[in-house]
């Protein structure tokens, strides 16, 4: 039955054997669960939405300090990041796909937090001239992670029209990071990218 478990979720590509603990998140009333690695900020697993599958994949895929451990042990850390978050509080962690698709990221969310940590803070810019030639003209620091933040800030704040570089970093950026997602992370992160795509 363990081994039935385990094999529903495929490991997240160079993201095995972490160290890390557990996390949870609802979406539309449904917790899920994911593993992260607390020292280098990523996410490394998909969102798994069964506790005793969670479980068996940490087991599997996923270390403590003190070494690998079994699905009971797993277990009791899984059922405790229900109810706690060493990222966030209770309320930044829950989310609903109209909320996603209505409304722009807040500046600095744990949501926004979430996208880095899945696709391993890469940006995007080599994909889209448009987006790297607004950045610059911005003359936003390449090396500042905030970027994104302070475009929202711009956009959220005086419109998309208003301030069309910002606009373009924002939609490009995150359209390229939500086709960068890896495992199944698109549930969550699908009805942000179609929002973005239809806003403004």
């Amino acid at each position: 039955m363990e081994q039935h478990r385990v094999e529903r979720f495929a490991p997240l590509p160079g993201r095995v054997g972490h160290v890390g603990g557990i996390e949870s998140l609802t979406l539309d009333g449904r917790r899920h669960y994911f593993g992260f690695d607390y020292g280098s900020d990523i996410i490394v697993s998909p969102l798994i939405d069964d506790p005793d599958a969670m479980a068996a994949f940490a087991s599997a895929y996923m270390r403590q300090t003190t070494g690998t451990h079994d699905a009971a042990y797993w277990a009791g850390l899984v059922a405790a990041a229900a109810g706690n978050s060493a990222l966030a509080e209770d309320t930044e962690r829950e989310f609903t796909t109209e909320g996603l698709r209505g409304d722009l990221p807040v500046p600095g969310s744990h949501l926004l937090y979430l996208l880095g940590a899945a696709t391993e803070w890469e940006d995007w810019f080599e994909e889209s001239p448009e987006a790297e030639r607004a950045f610059e003209r911005l003359g936003l620091d390449e090396e500042d992670a905030e970027f994104l933040d302070q475009c929202l800030h711009a956009v959220r704040e005086h419109g998309t029209r208003a301030r069309p570089d910002e606009w373009t970093v924002i939609r490009l950026h995150l359209g390229a990071a939500v086709r960068h997602l890896p495992g199944n992370w698109d549930t969550l992160f699908a009805p942000l990218a179609e929002g973005i795509a239809h806003h403004g």
